[in-house]
């Protein structure tokens, strides 16, 4: 059984602990964006035409959406603290095509429609940058797409089954570490149209900007505690907050990793931590010592895999790894502190960028990620289709989550569309099982999922099984 390269080359204990030394324990993203706009807490009651519970991306294309659709509408926003304060304001920065968690779990999973997902995630990712030029949106995008880094050698194999065209190249050792120099790069694919990089807090502002100026009333503060549909398939729906209730016509979910207002989908999410770490700015010296000149969004190709890249003002964002589930399903602030996270990647941050000894990182932070068992996102109407949900991103909502929004329209407008009549979009995955059964299962097969990273990608039986079920980590 062998070792991963991020154990055979340690850092020493002095260069992890300078290099975190000083850092804030708070998003970089949401940092960078001081004095963006507030908005007010609701109170009283107000009349709508769509409510929408949740302030990230999800939320804030729906509200976008729908006003952009009918203009006339009266749109209600309600998020339950600040704009982007969860997964929006603390996520990678990677606006990605795929809509299926990458190529091989599309394909395992909707093998007939996987074309047309691939075509409709395409196309997702360049009419949101035909909306950052046309609406002036100021979120530091770059259509640079992404590096998929083998770093084992097992994993070159896995990159010669990839086709290659104009828009995906196979790139040897010297040619990937022409474009990114690490010691441990061996090969790579570089997506040339998959993936982009924005700031992920000012896309979030922007949004809200957006919307603001096409008439979407926003509520900060305003945590949704239940949704009334009591009355018939005509009645308002009554979305209760704390200090006031929203009457709506129609009601849109977009509360990612948090517990759902839907007890039938309840099961079918659960949080799981991510950590990141960002550097201090690289000086022009530092940048030159690792190239990285076309900017490209990296990942290894490692179950446990890292990504990172890099910022408008040259700073390095490195997270993943370790995903942390803890029992019972919860949302807590004090999981987003996990001192030994931190340290291991500033391990395996120096162990790729050896050059770069003696770099500081200034900012830590950790968030929920809304994991699902089909790893992509579901969706669904509920209450005598007066309200539509959808949830389930596991990582990948930076783009997703307009496509859901789009989807979520279409379904409460009645409308019977391409995506509307998707497979992927119609069936619901399996829920995760209640506890204590959940939390032995996920710990199993993290630790599963680690074993198959020391033994050349093998795979043992717990995740055959999964595989099996259908509920096994694909890419």
């Amino acid at each position: 059984m062998g070792k991963v390269v991020f154990e055979r080359n340690v850092p020493a204990a002095s260069v992890i602990s300078h290099s975190l030394e000083g850092s804030i324990h708070k998003p970089f993203w949401i940092d960078d964006v001081a004095g963006a706009r507030t908005f007010s807490a609701l109170q009283g009651d107000v009349k709508a035409d769509l409510a929408v519970v949740g302030g990230g991306y999800l939320g804030l294309w729906t509200a976008v959406l729908a006003k952009q659709r009918n203009p006339d509408a009266r749109v209600v926003l309600l998020e339950a603290r600040e704009l982007g304060w969860a997964a929006s304001g603390r996520n990678g920065g990677f606006c990605e095509a795929s809509l299926t968690h990458g190529e091989e779990n599309g394909l395992s999973r909707w093998p007939t429609e996987y074309n047309q997902l691939e075509r409709l995630g395409l196309q997702n990712l360049d009419e949101i940058e035909e909306t950052v030029t046309t609406l002036n949106l100021d979120v530091d995008f770059e259509r640079t797409g992404s590096l998929d880094l083998a770093i084992e050698e097992h994993e070159i194999e896995w990159l010669t089954e990839t086709e290659t065209n104009d828009d995906t190249v196979f790139l040897d050792e010297a040619a990937v570490r022409a474009e990114v120099n690490s010691p441990t790069y061996l090969a790579a694919i570089w997506n040339k149209r998959i993936n982009a990089i924005i700031h992920p807090a000012k896309l979030v502002h922007e949004l809200a900007r957006v919307a603001s100026e096409l008439g979407v009333e926003i509520f900060e503060n305003s945590p949704v505690r239940e949704v009334e549909t009591s009355g018939g398939p005509t009645d308002a729906a009554v979305v209760h907050s704390k200090h006031g209730r929203v009457h709506a016509a129609k009601v849109a979910l977009a509360t990612n990793a948090f517990p759902s207002l839907l007890k039938r989908t309840r099961l079918h999410t659960v949080p799981v931590y991510d950590y990141v770490l960002m550097t201090e700015p690289l000086s022009p010296e530092q940048l030159a010592s690792i190239g990285w000149s076309n900017r490209q969004g990296l990942a290894d190709m490692a179950n446990q895999f890292h990504y990172y890249r890099l910022s408008a003002d040259n700073r390095i964002l490195f997270g993943g790894y370790d995903a942390i589930y803890h029992y019972g399903r919860k949302v807590r602030d004090e999981y987003e502190n996990r001192p030994e996270s931190f340290e291991k990647l500033a391990s395996h941050f120096f162990t790729t960028f050896p050059q770069l000894e003696g770099l500081k990182f200034s900012h830590r932070w950790a968030g929920a990620i809304d994991a699902s068992t089909q790893f992509s996102a579901f969706f669904g109407l509920a209450r005598k289709g007066r309200v539509a949900y959808s949830a389930g991103f596991t990582g990948l909502g930076v783009g997703a989550t307009r496509f859901a929004a789009q989807v979520m329209l279409d379904k409460l407008d009645g409308l019977t569309t391409e995506r509307t009549e998707l497979e992927m979009v119609k069936k619901l995955p399996l829920p995760f099982p209640p506890e204590p059964i959940a939390s032995m299962g996920i710990n199993a097969t993290r630790w599963s999922l680690d074993r198959a990273d020391h033994n050349k990608g093998r795979r043992n039986v717990i995740l055959k099984t999964l595989d099996a079920l259908g509920l096994g980590f694909d890419s």
